[in-house]
């Protein structure tokens, strides 16, 4: 059959019944000037990519994951949020859902992120800092007041103790009255990175990968639209990874879970199709088009021949971006709207499944309402007014994307040869290797940054004396002393007898193999808190003792 056949065929059997799905984007596509838009270009076949580069919703899924892709339905807009106490927070979720935005994520506190209390001694000064404060089911409670569990898609960047949080989740969805089986949504629960990245890591790494096999084996049984697991690249790219190392670094650990899961007895086929990624969105726009779709046909080679996963959804690279932090600049912070333009704009491009716009004012403090305003609208822009989703897969044929998409694969490949060599993710993070790798990744942009070879604008160039003006979004002063005053209310009207059994139950599940998410919900339901059930692992498990960079 010939491409422009193959086209027709497209057009006749999948996107006609997506428009008739979505009526929403059956909208003529066409230019301000009135030229009609095709759903799909195909490139020719004197391009050379025509037959390597394939359809979109094909294997190996280069041209993205679904055939239609934005021509059906628009990504997700999902803004990253969370501060202070749980009833703010739901405040900032409603304001955001009123201003169109389609799914929630949830930013929370650092010790709720290392499995302690807000009355816990380590964390005088933390609670409700960079994040919300959860220690109970009723602060979960109170964190989704009024908003059905069952009508939105909830993201929760929690690794460590993503276990708990995901029982906490289910808790509030049966006090709710909805099922298990109607939740959407995903835990990070990526806990490889926090070793190479990110820190906030609470056990060794053993009982770490059984605690997300645990998930996932819990999930396929009894919350089965839940992704179990975003392995995350954003938090390497932050750490300074160049687009390479994000793509390779990321996939080794994503191999790492699949032969963890494996070994625990679960089929591929029965958890892949339920996996997720994270990615970051930084400058260079083509760069990151690119790395994207090198991504995306890396994974689906890695899953089909590798781990011989013979259902097409397994071989799927689904993923959530987030436009890049470390790229925003608290000089002429104006300037970062812009940035984020461009970061978003690469998503869209590149096919990503949902996006998070960074404020302009997050290097300076948390967003405002209007900050966080204009980053959703952004999105929205994006969406209805750019045309960028127009068509699929819009770049494609472009000798100089074709190019670096091969580039990106070719060198990623590479380092997942070598990290294999070394008996894979987790040896390559005892060793230091990936740590190394992107320490002396930042190291060369910052000397090339201080040398006036790499610019960012206001920072070592086009600067300008400036006195930041703008609206700030300040945290209530009792948020330590409330959440304090909850934990001793909570604790003195629960039962003491039934807080002892389930703790020392906790304890003798911890030594042996049984799943521990059923005994999680259990805990939480009976008011016991995040801290008291981290604790209680932290005993039997030890905690883990990070090695300086070599």
């Amino acid at each position: 059959m010939t491409l422009e056949n193959r086209r027709k065929k497209w057009e006749d059997e999948t996107l006609k019944p997506a428009l008739e799905e979505h009526p929403e984007r059956k909208a003529a596509f066409a230019t301000p000037s009135g030229i009609e838009l095709p759903g799909l270009l195909t490139p020719t076949e004197e391009a050379g990519y025509a037959e390597k580069l394939g359809f979109p919703g094909e294997y190996p899924f280069t041209r993205g994951i679904q055939p239609t892709m934005y021509r059906g339905r628009l990504w997700t807009m999902r803004q990253y949020a969370g501060y202070a106490s749980a009833e703010e927070s739901n405040a900032r979720y409603r304001y955001l859902l009123a201003q169109g935005q389609s799914g929630l994520s949830v930013a929370f506190d650092l010790p709720t992120q290392i499995g302690y209390d807000a009355d816990d001694p380590i964390a005088a000064g933390e609670v409700g800092k960079v994040g919300v404060s959860i220690s109970s089911l009723e602060d979960m409670q109170r964190l989704f007041e009024g908003i059905p569990l069952d009508q939105v898609s909830t993201s929760m960047t929690i690794n460590a103790p993503a276990a708990i949080l995901l029982a906490l989740y289910i808790a509030v969805a049966k006090r709710q009255g909805v099922e298990p089986t109607r939740l959407r949504g995903t835990v990070q629960n990526d806990i490889l990175k926090e070793y190479v990245a990110r820190g906030t890591y609470i056990f060794p790494p053993r009982p770490s990968l059984r605690l997300i096999t645990d998930v996932m084996k819990y999930c396929q049984a009894h919350v089965p639209r839940w992704n179990t697991i975003s392995i995350s690249g954003y938090h390497i790219r932050e750490a300074g990874s160049t687009a390479v190392q994000e793509v390779a670094f990321t996939l080794a650990n994503g191999i790492a879970y699949v032969e963890a899961a494996c070994t625990a007895g679960l089929d591929v086929d029965d958890f892949a199709p339920q996996l997720s990624f994270f990615f970051n969105a930084h400058n260079n726009f083509l760069e990151e088009v690119a790395k994207f779709r090198a991504a995306r046909r890396l994974w689906a080679r890695i899953m089909r021949e590798r781990f011989k996963a013979a259902n097409p959804r397994s071989w799927m690279l689904r993923f959530h971006t987030q436009t890049a932090g470390s790229t925003l600049t608290a000089q002429q912070p104006e300037n970062n709207v812009v940035r984020v333009a461009v970061q978003a704009l690469a998503a869209v491009m590149g096919g990503t499944q949902s996006l998070h716009t960074n404020s302009m004012d997050e290097a300076l403090w948390l967003p405002t309402e209007k900050s966080v305003r204009v980053a959703l609208r952004t999105q929205q822009i994006l969406a209805h007014e750019s045309g960028a989703g127009d068509s699929v897969d819009p770049l494609a044929g472009s000798y100089l994307v074709e190019h670096l998409t091969d580039e990106i694969e070719r060198r990623a490949e590479e380092y997942i040869a070598r990290i294999d060599a070394m008996g894979g993710a987790l040896a390559a993070i005892e060793n230091q290797f990936m740590q190394n790798e992107i320490h002396a990744a930042a190291y060369a942009f910052q000397q090339a940054l201080e040398r006036g070879e790499e610019i960012v604008v206001g920072v070592n160039a086009y600067k300008i004396d400036e006195k930041i003006e703008m609206e700030q979004l300040r945290l209530n002063s009792h948020i330590e002393a409330d959440a304090r005053a909850r934990l001793t209310a909570l604790r003195a009207r629960r039962d003491p007898a039934r807080t002892a059994q389930l703790l020392a139950r906790l304890a003798d599940a911890a030594r042996g193999d049984e799943n521990l998410m059923p005994l999680f919900i259990e805990c939480v339901e009976h008011d016991l808190s995040l801290g008291e059930i981290c604790n209680a692992l932290r005993r039997e498990w030890g905690e883990y003792q990070n090695a300086e960079p070599a």
